[in-house]
């Protein structure tokens, strides 16, 4: 999916953060120049959302769970050591500040629908989209750790694919409470007659399903965008096919640029199959940066991260039930994997190695898909190599070091990709007000397309009691 002609295909940024220390490059935090200590801070915020403005990111992109790592030697003892994803703040709290002070920098948040009831959540988020002018997104998850099951009340995870399903539900009323619930002229603020809202056009869902029963009407007036952003990050098959039929951008793994490609290929088909285009989804999978002025500064960056990494950390991160650590290093992966009733789960992640010192090397290293180090050049080489080659639109970039990683992009990768005619030298002709969705999609795109499948529940019939 090479672009042609004069203008090739635009390179879209964002930044993959979450409120807490340790968020997904475990040990870094300990890096004399990292300030991931100050997540508790107001200000650490405000400041890393100008500087995104700064270098014209399309959105911070903010993970979340709701739960602690516990599976790890047996207890959250590690993740709370290694500050890994605990502490761990709410995201959506730090975000109508972080608008105060920006104007077009978009923000994406991670909610669940498997423990929050669809009709509070919906509010919060017409209230932010309310606050930020249009700027927010929502990054729909179903949960999967076993310790936020339980603190929701349940004895363990909600099973795989009925967490999808109740998540298909939860859209369904969240669409209707969002987008039918009240009529576009519904607000009059007409202080002549005394009338704020008219009543004959404010109305009741009554959605009454399998898991959610909601009356309505939705508590807050019609926001900008509406329906915020919906952002998904499933790539099993449940999860593609939701996307397919909600997303609007997705944050994309895989275990291989090819299977990024076919991920991309797939949900684009599940798309089509659900009425909606092809380009209604952007794809962005997570990138790993390290750039540099020249050799020797990548090299040293290289080599601080190889040493700071935590194995322990990531480790536990993976609520893996094996420590590998316990075992010597020449220790066969295949041997250990035989001694175990779970050593299916250990030989699936572990397969490309022979010994667990082989593995335990891999934990943490620069060998994601996509990841990259080196100088700009090599890094814009790379980057405009992954999005014509696999069809992804941009990339949330993790941070390894906080600020210095959204500084270095900014201040050497988008400088080399701006020369190459792939990347955004302002924000466009776009003022102040212009909303994500529009950013994403077009000037004059803030509500959901018409063949969203959300769409479809708008001028809801008036189901208001006489």
């Amino acid at each position: 999916m090479t672009a042609t002609g004069s203008d090739p295909k635009q390179i879209r940024m964002n930044l993959f953060e979450m409120c807490c220390v340790s968020h997904i490059t475990h040990g870094m935090w300990v890096h004399p120049e990292n300030t991931r200590h100050r997540f508790n801070e107001l200000k650490y915020w405000l400041e890393l959302a100008q500087l995104l403005e700064y270098g014209t990111f399309d959105a911070l992109f903010l993970a979340d769970v709701i739960g602690t790592y516990d599976t790890f030697r047996g207890g959250p003892e590690t993740a709370l050591a290694e500050g890994m994803q605990i502490p761990n703040n709410d995201p959506i709290m730090h975000v109508p500040a972080m608008a105060a002070v920006t104007d077009r920098l978009g923000f994406a948040v991670t909610c669940s629908t498997t423990y929050e009831p669809p009709f509070s959540f919906a509010r919060r988020m017409s209230t932010v989209d309310h606050l930020t002018s249009g700027r927010i997104g929502w990054n729909v998850v179903t949960s999967y750790l076993p310790n936020a099951a339980r603190n929701f009340g349940y004895e363990d995870e909600v099973e795989h694919d009925n967490r999808y399903e109740r998540a298909d539900e939860y859209l369904e009323v969240v669409y209707k409470l969002w987008e039918g619930s009240w009529d576009d002229d519904a607000v009059l603020v007409d202080r002549e007659h005394r009338v704020y809202t008219d009543p004959t056009k404010v109305h009741y869902i009554n959605h009454d399903g399998r898991y959610f029963k909601v009356a309505g009407p939705h508590l807050s007036e019609p926001s900008p965008q509406r329906t915020p952003v919906i952002f998904q990050a499933g790539v099993s098959e449940a999860g593609r096919k939701f996307a397919g039929k909600h997303a609007e951008a997705i944050f994309l793994g895989g275990e291989s640029v090819e299977q990024t490609r076919h991920f991309v290929e797939d949900i684009r088909g599940v798309a089509r199959s659900q009425g909606r285009d092809a380009d209604d989804v952007k794809f962005f999978p997570s990138v790993n940066i390290i750039v540099g002025r020249d050799a020797d500064e990548v090299a040293k960056k290289v080599s601080d991260y190889e040493r700071l990494r935590s194995v322990e950390g990531y480790l536990a991160h993976w609520d893996s039930r094996f420590d590998l650590t316990a075992y010597p290093r020449d220790t066969p992966i295949k041997t250990l994997a035989d001694s175990r009733p779970d050593g299916e789960r250990l030989t699936a992640r572990f397969r490309r190695f022979q010994t667990v010192g082989e593995a335990l090397d891999s934990i943490g290293a620069l060998n994601r898909p996509f990841s990259v180090a080196g100088t700009p050049d090599v890094v814009a080489d790379r980057l405009v190599e992954w999005v014509d080659t696999t069809g992804v639109d941009g990339f949330n970039v993790i941070q390894h070091l906080t600020p210095g990683t959204a500084q270095d992009v900014i201040e050497l990768v988008i400088p080399e990709l701006r020369r190459r005619g792939r990347f955004r030298h302002a924000y466009d002709d776009e003022g102040p007000g212009t909303t994500l969705r529009e950013r994403l999609f077009g000037t004059g795109q803030a509500r959901l397309k018409p063949t969203h499948p959300g769409a479809a529940f708008r001028n809801l019939a008036d189901t208001h009691p006489s």
